[in-house]
C-alpha cells in the first residue's frame, strides 16, 4: 500500500465507482477503498438476510416470502432513463457489456387520489384521462411545441428566447391548467419542487424533450430501464471497468483516514497503520464528516408484497410520482416498485419504495399516502437517513466529496454530481456525444 497514487477514492458507492473508473479510464493510477467489506456502500442491494439484520436486527425473514438469495433490495432505488446521462456515461466506457436491462412498465403520476399513465406526447396527450376536452388541445399544442423544439434552428423557437422566458412564462402562453402543469413539471420534467417555474424555460423544455425520447427509445410503457438484479451491479460493474484499467480495489479496510499536510491538503489515506500516498481524494461524505453539513433528510418505507400495484395495469415495475401540490408538501413523494421480472425477488414477489424529502420526524405517517397506494403488503420497513453536501473548498484541500443520494426515483441529479465532481478533478468536461442507438443492442425490451 506504501505506494504513490493520483487518486484515492473512498468508499465504493455508485457516485465513487463511476469516478474511480472515469478517472482509470483518464490514465490516472487510482486506490479505490471501502471500510466495508462489500461494493455499494449506501447504494447497495441487499438480500432478505440483510434487510432483516438491518432493519430489524437479528431476526430471520418469515420461509412465506420465499428464497432469501432471490431478493436483490435496492437502498437508494432509482430508475434510469433511456435517454438520460447515466446511459451515455455507461455506453461511453462501454459498462454495458458486463450489466443487462430490462424496460421499466410503466411511469404514472398521482392526481386527486388517484393514479394515471403520464403523457409524454401530443398523441397521448389527447387520450389522457388527466384533463378534459379543451385542455386537452392545449396541451397537445404545448407538446408539439416541445417535441420540434430544436435549440439550433430558430424557426422552432416561435419567437420565444429560452433562455430568457421563465417556465411559467412558456406555460401561461400555451394557457394550461395547474394540475396539467403540475404533471408536465414534475412528472416530465422531473421537478421535484416548484422553484422551476421562475427559472428559464429551456431546462424544463429539455427535460420533457429527454422524457419523452427515453419513452420512444425502446417503444414500452415508460421512459425507464432498470438492470437485472438490482442496482448493486452498476458500482460492480464501474469498479470492474477501473480495474481493467489498472485501478486497485481494497475492501474491508478499518478506520481510512485522510492525511493532510501543513497547509491543510490532503496527502493520502491511513489505514491499518499503513499509508499510501496521493494528490487528490475522491470520497462520500462519511469519510470527512468534518468537510459537510446537514442538508435534509430522506424519510423511506421499503414493502415486499405478493402483488403489483393496483391501477398500473398489473405492471411488474413502475414509478408514480406525487406532486407535492397534490399532496399539501413541500416537495414531490416518489413510488418505486420492481418485481421477480427484473430478479430481484422470487417469483410472485414485489418490491415497492416510498420516498420523499422527509419534512416531519414521523415517516409512517408522512409516507401514507404513497403507502396507501399499494394495497396490502407482506412486510414493511421504515427508515430515514441524513443528507449531506460538501462545504470545503476543493481546490485548497484537493478533497473532491459526493453529496448524498435524494430521495428521487431517477439518476438524473446523482449523475450530475458525479460529471460536476469529474471536471473539478481533471479540470476537464466529459464528452458524452455517443451515437445513443448503438447501444439499444445492449438494452433488453
Amino acid at each position: 500500500m506504501d505506494e504513490e497514487y493520483d487518486v484515492i477514492v473512498l468508499g465504493t458507492g455508485l457516485k465513487e465507482c463511476i469516478l474511480s473508473g472515469l478517472l482509470s479510464v483518464d490514465g490516472l493510477k487510482v486506490l479505490h477503498m471501502d471500510r466495508n467489506d462489500y461494493y455499494g456502500g449506501e447504494s447497495s442491494s441487499l438480500n432478505l438476510t440483510q434487510l432483516w439484520k438491518r432493519f430489524r436486527g437479528s431476526d430471520t425473514p418469515q420461509e412465506n416470502l420465499g428464497a432469501i438469495r432471490e431478493y436483490n433490495v435496492d437502498m437508494i432505488p432509482k430508475f434510469i432513463l433511456a435517454n438520460g446521462t447515466l446511459v451515455q456515461t455507461l455506453i461511453h466506457t462501454d459498462v454495458t457489456k458486463y450489466l443487462n436491462f430490462k424496460a421499466v412498465d410503466g411511469s404514472f403520476v398521482y392526481k386527486k387520489g388517484k393514479i394515471y399513465k403520464v403523457p409524454a406526447t401530443d398523441v397521448e396527450a389527447l387520450k389522457s384521462p388527466l384533463m378534459g376536452l379543451f385542455e386537452k388541445r392545449r396541451a397537445r399544442k404545448f407538446f408539439i411545441y416541445v417535441q420540434d423544439y430544436d435549440e439550433k434552428d430558430p424557426k422552432s423557437h416561435e419567437g420565444l428566447d429560452l433562455s430568457k422566458v421563465t417556465a411559467r412564462e412558456i406555460i401561461s402562453k400555451y394557457g394550461l391548467e395547474d394540475d396539467t402543469i403540475d404533471f408536465i413539471g414534475h412528472a416530465l420534467a422531473l421537478h421535484n419542487d416548484d422553484e422551476y417555474l421562475d427559472q428559464p424555460a429551456i431546462d424544463f423544455v429539455m427535460r420533457i424533450k429527454l422524457y419523452a425520447e427515453s419513452l420512444a427509445r425502446f417503444q414500452g410503457g415508460s421512459p425507464y430501464i432498470y438492470p437485472l438484479y438490482g442496482l448493486g451491479e452498476l458500482p460492480q460493474a464501474f469498479a470492474r471497468l477501473s480495474a481493467v484499467y489498472g485501478g486497485t480495489y481494497m475492501l474491508n479496510k478499518p478506520e481510512c483516514k485522510v492525511e493532510f499536510d501543513s497547509s491543510g491538503k490532503a496527502i493520502g489515506v491511513t489505514s491499518a497503520g499503513e499509508t499510501a500516498k496521493c494528490k487528490k481524494v475522491v470520497c462520500d461524505p462519511s469519510y470527512l464528516s468534518d468537510k459537510v453539513k446537514k442538508f435534509g433528510k430522506v424519510a423511506r418505507a421499503v414493502c415486499i408484497m405478493s402483488h403489483p400495484i393496483p391501477d398500473t395495469n398489473d405492471a411488474h415495475s413502475v414509478q408514480i410520482i406525487l406532486p407535492q401540490k397534490q399532496l399539501g408538501r413541500k416537495s414531490d413523494m416518489y413510488l418505486f416498485c420492481c418485481s421477480y421480472a427484473h430478479n430481484v425477488a422470487p417469483k410472485g414477489k414485489y418490491i415497492a419504495f416510498v420516498s420523499a424529502e422527509a419534512e416531519t420526524d414521523n415517516p409512517e405517517e408522512e409516507l401514507k399516502p404513497g403507502i396507501e397506494l399499494l394495497g396490502p403488503v407482506d412486510e414493511i420497513f421504515y427508515h430515514s437517513y441524513d443528507t449531506y453536501v460538501p462545504t470545503n473548498q476543493q481546490e485548497e484541500d484537493n478533497c473532491f466529496i459526493s453529496g448524498t443520494y435524494d430521495a428521487t426515483t431517477h439518476f438524473e441529479s446523482t449523475v450530475e454530481d458525479v460529471l460536476e465532481m469529474y471536471t473539478k478533478i481533471t479540470g476537464k468536461t466529459l464528452d458524452l456525444s455517443v451515437d445513443l442507438s448503438a447501444a439499444s443492442a445492449a438494452s433488453e425490451n
